[in-house]
């Protein structure tokens, strides 16, 4: 609905009864460029916040899986327990203490903070993902790689890591989709100059002059088509990484 929407002239959105047959026009796509310029900037900050996001969150919860994997103790343990307790916490519980700090960090308004919070709120989930692909990975090829005189590092960066690849898929993806829509961090911790293209639609949303529908379901199309398409190329990857050691015994 949303999609059909943004190609619709204004009168014909919310037409009773619906038009299912219309003459496609880009001019909601054309206002939207037009009118909301900053819409297109932001794009840009999501993305890059939300790759950093994800290259965070997949380098730390590909070493902590591997550790979950190969080790056991009373202090990891306690630890896992802790990682999911964090993530149970509503992101809103988290944010008003955290904004000083960053502040006195000088963080605010940067690329960065957010892609720590993201990071943070999902490395939990990525960490069991990727604990569950690990633990499929035969131990035999870490102890001949051992033999033949690998670090830990280059084992898990030339046989772990390769052989993991479709976890790292399943893991990124839910960072991806949280990164790129969230709104709440965003609003708190920028401004300016890392501001992210959900900001910008609900300003769309909030105009004194009222919400023009056909711009802001162009927006909405524009925001959604990239992880869309993105999660229908890795669709598969996401049903492996939720089944992912499943029947292990």
């Amino acid at each position: 609905m949303v999609i059909s929407a943004s190609f619709k002239p204004p009168r014909e959105i919310f037409a009773i009864p619906p038009t299912l047959i219309f003459t496609p026009t880009l001019d909601n796509y054309r206002e939207l460029w037009r009118a909301w310029p900053a819409f297109f900037d932001n794009m840009l900050n999501s993305l890059i916040i939300t790759i950093g996001a994800t290259a965070i969150t997949i380098a730390f919860a590909t070493c902590a899986g591997y550790v979950y994997s190969r080790y056991s103790s009373r202090a990891l343990t306690l630890s896992a327990f802790f990682m999911v307790l964090v993530r149970m916490l509503p992101p809103i519980v988290v944010t008003l203490p955290l904004f000083p700090v960053f502040s006195y960090l000088h963080l605010s308004d940067t690329h960065l903070v957010l892609m720590l919070l993201y990071a943070a709120f999902f490395v939990s989930l990525s960490t069991w993902i990727m604990r569950a692909f690990i633990d499929q990975v035969p131990r035999e090829l870490e102890e001949a790689a051992v033999v033949d005189g690998a670090t830990l590092l280059q084992i898990l960066r030339r046989i772990v890591f390769p052989l993991v690849m479709n976890g790292v898929i399943a893991a990124s993806l839910f960072v991806i989709v949280y990164a790129w829509n969230e709104y709440i961090f965003a609003l708190v911790f920028t401004t300016r100059d890392a501001r992210t293209t959900p900001l910008v639609i609900s300003e769309i949303l909030s105009t004194v002059e009222g919400v023009d529908w056909g711009v802001l379901f162009a927006a909405a199309t524009v925001q959604l088509a990239p992880v869309l398409i993105f999660v229908l190329a890795a669709q598969r990857y996401v049903v492996a990484g939720l089944a992912a050691g499943a029947v292990k015994g």
